[in-house]
């Protein structure tokens, strides 16, 4: 169990110093987090190291699942996928079996807590099925820039019912929206498996156990298997560069539990990419395996975000964390961490072209990708460790609990 001590050496006392001393008043409290999935994602990811730390700090902080059937999943995927602007058939079946479920996961789930903390849709309306005695905040991870404004309206209902909304980016906010709004942007957990320091034995280790052979340069998308990370424009992309610079394409996605699209999308990129496949130029994997992942972000000579949405990008901040030079869309979160031409390349999302001549660059001229790699690493200690989001939650808690 990993202890903030741990994290000494590569924040400094300073950063630790001023945790605990903001954690002080929250001693003993009882936090809990709600969220829809426990694998498979960013949230997940980051629930998996703040639950940890935010105990070993004192604070009482637990973190529940929120059940649902298959058709709450399939309808709070769409849901998901119009918040960041795909339309939607929002029919009142949906809405009825959507607020059935976080009325059912009501009764068998008693909340006490000092505060309560709800991740993204899913568990939303959670708060209509309890007395509410404490401050309760929800977390949205994703892009509210362009949001279907019928699911909106429906989903504000519930919103205005909390305290606080957490958002990534200060593009989230909401004019239309009279609750306290506030910015924490993700972050990574540099010794979680996915993000430590691994042995050259372990990369070839894995490599070799996945099928991924090191006798050309690796470009590589890590993101799950979802329309907004755009895998078949990736496929598009590389077929560019493959024309100039003799390569290998790695797509490596988990499938989240609370994604039903998942294999439905990496099934018709399988068919696009059918040729390459059979060719081994192009690797497609969806393990959830974070050594695979770690190891392919370190050996990739260039990691590629092509999204068309994304709340944050924590995959671009891994990146850059292992000094990997990266080629992202100008989009969500992700120009918070890379200032372009500096510590890695912004392209337009539907651009191809410039995707292509920006990964050929960085291929071509390994100086620049070296240079750039290092940047982006001293970026990440600075401003994206879990270190800052539990502190930046300290400083939340302290306001609201009284």
């Amino acid at each position: 169990m990993r202890s903030l001590d741990d994290y000494s050496e590569i924040v400094g006392d300073e950063v630790l110093s001023t945790i605990y001393r903001k954690a002080r008043r929250l001693t003993g409290k009882h936090v809990l987090h709600i969220n829809a999935t426990y694998q498979g994602g960013g949230v997940a990811e980051i629930l998996g190291s703040v639950v940890v730390l935010m105990n070993d700090i004192g604070i009482d902080t637990g973190w529940r699942i929120l059940f649902g059937t298959p058709d709450f999943f399939a309808i709070t995927k769409k849901f998901h996928n119009a918040l960041q602007g795909a339309p939607i058939n929002l029919t009142e079946i949906k809405k009825r079996l959507y607020i059935r479920a976080n009325e059912d996961f009501s009764v068998f789930t008693h909340i006490d807590h000092d505060c309560v903390i709800v991740h993204d849709p899913q568990p939303l309306p959670l708060i209509k099925y309890y007395t509410k005695r404490q401050p309760w905040i929800w977390r949205c991870h994703v892009d509210l820039s362009n949001s279907n404004s019928a699911l909106w309206d429906f989903l504000k209902k519930f919103i205005l019912r909390y305290d606080t909304m957490i958002i990534s980016s200060e593009k989230y906010k909401r004019a239309d929206l009279p609750v306290d709004q506030r910015i924490i942007h993700p972050a990574i957990d540099p010794l979680s498996p996915k993000n430590m320091k691994i042995s050259e034995r372990d990369i070839t280790k894995y490599l070799k156990k996945f099928g991924i052979p090191r006798d050309k340069p690796l470009i590589t998308q890590i993101s799950r298997f979802d329309k907004w990370k755009d895998p078949e424009g990736v496929i598009q992309v590389f077929k560019l560069v493959r024309k100039k610079v003799d390569c290998r394409l790695v797509l490596c996605g988990s499938m989240a539990a609370d994604d039903p699209e998942g294999w439905m999308i990496y099934e018709k990129v399988e068919r696009k990419a059918k040729d390459l496949i059979e060719n081994k130029d192009v690797i497609l994997i969806t393990s959830e395996n974070s050594i695979l992942v770690n190891a392919l972000q370190r050996v990739s000579a260039v990691i590629i975000q092509k999204s068309t949405r994304e709340g944050f990008g924590l995959t671009v901040t891994e990146a850059l964390w292992k000094g990997t030079p990266v080629v992202t869309s100008n989009i969500g979160g992700i120009p918070l961490q890379v200032s372009d031409g500096e510590n890695g390349f912004l392209v337009e999302a539907r651009d191809k072209k410039g995707f292509a001549e920006r990964i050929m660059q960085l291929l071509k001229n390994p100086k620049l990708a070296e240079k750039m790699g290092k940047k982006g690493k001293e970026i990440v200690r600075k401003n994206f460790l879990i270190t800052r989001v539990i502190s930046d939650y300290l400083d939340l808690l302290n306001d609201m609990i009284k």
